[in-house]
């Protein structure tokens, strides 16, 4: 097993203490080269990532979202669920004032699909 093969076996969502809790700021994070497998089919599903949220006492370290983020590229996921899923942890971990997580996987078979997940869905 390869060195990043194994850092991202072993991925866990860290998190900051926010330099700034007093303030309301939106933190915008885009990762464009996300990949998971079909469960139906086994091919590769290709998306960017947006993750918007405003943090309270907590912020997420980079590197571990990059890691945790890659360690869905084996899973056999639909697009509803693995951005359902994203969300979840990272509501779960953080517990922002507010959340949005969007897939926006890249068309297969002439449709595209384009998931989002936020706190308040008036947004």
């Amino acid at each position: 097993m390869k060195y990043g093969e194994k850092a991202i076996k072993i991925a866990k969502l860290e998190l900051w203490d926010n330099p700034n809790p007093e303030r309301d700021y939106k933190i915008n994070i885009l990762f464009p080269e996300f990949t998971c497998l079909c469960p139906r089919s086994g091919y590769p599903d290709f998306a960017t990532v947006r993750i918007n949220y405003i943090p309270d006492k907590k912020i997420i370290e980079l590197k571990s979202l990059k890691l945790y983020l890659n360690s869905f590229r084996g899973n056999y996921i639909s697009h509803e669920e693995v951005t359902n899923k994203i969300y979840s942890e990272l509501e779960k971990k953080l517990k922002p004032r507010f959340l949005e997580v969007i897939g926006d996987f890249n068309p297969r078979g002439n449709v595209k699909t384009i998931i989002r997940v936020c706190s308040d869905q008036t947004k």
